[in-house]
């Protein structure tokens, strides 16, 4: 079988009998709909967009809630739409994974159009000029919102920007001039107050053109009315890693054709499929100017800023992402290159689970709508573990220097705050010591090994470039200039009476082949 809209179309049973789940509406139908008046358009055409936003898409139209599709565009590795849109009518794969095995498998047709930004310019200005338009979202990672490669776009008004930001501007530029045509601006990106991030970017080239006499003072009041220009905030939350060999063997087994991983000349890795866990959260500042699909009826919760951010405050800084951390440096100090396996190593579950339980979850924000215990007990008891999700502690590993601070920064805050006695912390510490003892290059076995890509690499290795195994105390001289940063911890530990423990921990961990594995074991665990 082929994955194409003829094969899909005209020959649905072989998909059904193999327990696919196929688009319910005409998808013909649905593609001319959207062409005269299009509601939603998405940057950003990779993974996370074809597991999740475009998915619960799907499901709305299934339901008959909306006759009308996403229109996917891609501002940076334009091979995705050449050879995973394209060749496939837009059609996609999504399956999606389950701790006990199961799976959930689906051919998405939700996608009305997949268009690159560096040679749809036209299309783009059209569907942005249409007073239909409710919604321009964004997964275009942390990065696509830098201006640091912006700098002639921001002096000189063109229709052919290089940046995602400058053609973003842009267009809302044209919507001004069409006649001040409201609509959401909604960052679906993975990072802290995504909205904010997006608001400021576009605002720097509004007032930058006004500046520059490119553009009139009336596109600054146009950007800044909420009645006009909304830029919402979002909480997203869906493991989705690389395409796997072994979605790719199950799927070939069944007969469907062409699902061949790809590497692009970006190094995207790219296939007709998209495996990700089952589990997902999006939740979603509720401020649409022109209105929006019913999103609510695909599992999509809308709320208040205060409720969002509270929500990305319970995973980011206390019931995913730091467990997740510890994980990543522990699992690659342990030999290990499956988070889910270093699940099943009784030492590395009872830190994770002490750490959580016991450190984080006291001083967890709770959203209102999710409850920060229950978030937790699924992170340890099915995200976690699941051993068909197939992701690394070598990737979770990668800039670990830029998230301590929020991943575990602000829970020391917290603590602080509450005039609590930090140095009694016993986990937290633990994984601050395990990560000096990660960036030595030197496993649990005595075997050399290369930390992940962070940016702040060369500079802590160069403190800790002279200890070996089996070196003693005292480490303070070499161990000060990282445990005194608050730009990677949020706050000096001397000053708070941390580092001590820290330097001790770490000693132990150095001292000798395995002592790793006995220091989480001796009196921590």
């Amino acid at each position: 079988m082929k994955l194409n809209l003829t094969n899909l179309t005209t020959n649905k049973e072989p998909w059904q009998k193999l327990g696919y789940e196929i688009p319910h509406f005409n998808i013909e139908d649905m593609r001319q709909n959207t062409l005269e008046a299009p509601i939603w358009i998405h940057f950003g055409a990779g993974n996370i967009f074809r597991a999740f936003p475009a998915a619960a898409h799907q499901e709305l139209l299934n339901q008959a809630l909306c006759n009308k599709g996403v229109i996917a565009c891609e501002t940076f590795d334009y091979e995705i739409i050449d050879r995973v849109y394209i060749p496939y009518d837009n059609l996609h794969i999504v399956v999606e994974l389950k701790a006990d095995g199961s799976m959930r498998k689906r051919v998405i047709g939700s996608v009305a159009n997949a268009l690159s930004s560096d040679k749809d310019i036209d299309e783009l200005i059209r569907i942005f000029t249409s007073p239909t338009l409710q919604m321009a979202s964004f997964t275009i990672t942390e990065k696509g919102y830098s201006l640091a490669y912006a700098k002639d776009e921001l002096e000189h008004l063109t229709n052919a920007p290089k940046t995602a930001m400058g053609l973003v501007a842009m267009l809302c530029y044209k919507r001004y001039l069409a006649g001040k045509l409201p609509l959401a601006l909604v960052s679906m990106d993975n990072f802290f107050h995504n909205g904010a991030k997006l608001q400021e970017a576009i605002e720097a080239f509004a007032y930058s053109w006004v500046e520059h006499g490119l553009v009139e003072a009336g596109f600054i009041d146009y950007i800044q009315d909420p009645h006009f220009i909304t830029f919402p905030w979002s909480m997203i939350d869906k493991i989705t890693p690389r395409p796997s060999e072994q979605i790719k063997a199950m799927l070939e087994s069944e007969d469907i054709e062409d699902m061949d991983i790809m590497v692009t000349s970006k190094n995207t890795y790219i296939a007709p499929f998209v495996n990700a866990e089952y589990t997902q959260y999006l939740i979603i500042e509720d401020l649409f100017p022109n209105s929006r699909p019913p999103l609510e009826k695909a599992g999509i919760i809308f709320a208040d800023r205060d409720t969002v951010d509270k929500a990305e405050k319970m995973k980011v800084c206390t019931c995913l992402n730091p467990l997740h951390t510890i994980l990543a440096v522990f699992g690659c100090l342990l030999g290990y290159r499956s988070i889910a396996d270093e699940m099943k190593d009784d030492d590395l579950k009872a830190f994770v689970e002490k750490a959580g339980y016991e450190e984080f979850l006291p001083v967890a924000v709770d959203p209102g709508i999710i409850k920060p215990k229950d978030f937790m007990e699924e992170v340890l008891e099915e995200r976690l573990p699941n051993p068909f999700v197939p992701d690394t502690p070598q990737r979770i590993a990668c800039d670990t220097s830029q998230k301590i601070s929020i991943r575990f920064g602000e829970t020391l805050k917290a603590y602080i705050a509450d005039g609590k006695n930090i140095s009694e912390l016993v986990y937290i510490p633990l994984f601050f010591a395990g990560w000096l003892r990660y960036l030595v290059g030197i496993d649990d076995d005595g075997n050399a090994f290369e930390p992940s890509p962070d940016p702040m690499l060369p500079t802590l290795c160069s403190y800790l470039k002279s200890i070996s195994l089996g070196d003693k105390e005292p480490f303070t001289e070499k161990l000060a200039p990282i445990l005194s940063d608050k730009a990677i911890f949020g706050i000096d530990l001397y000053e708070h009476g941390l580092s001590q423990k820290v330097e001790s921990m770490f000693a132990e961990m150095i001292g000798s082949k395995g002592a790793v594995r006995k220091t989480i074991q001796k009196k921590y665990i």
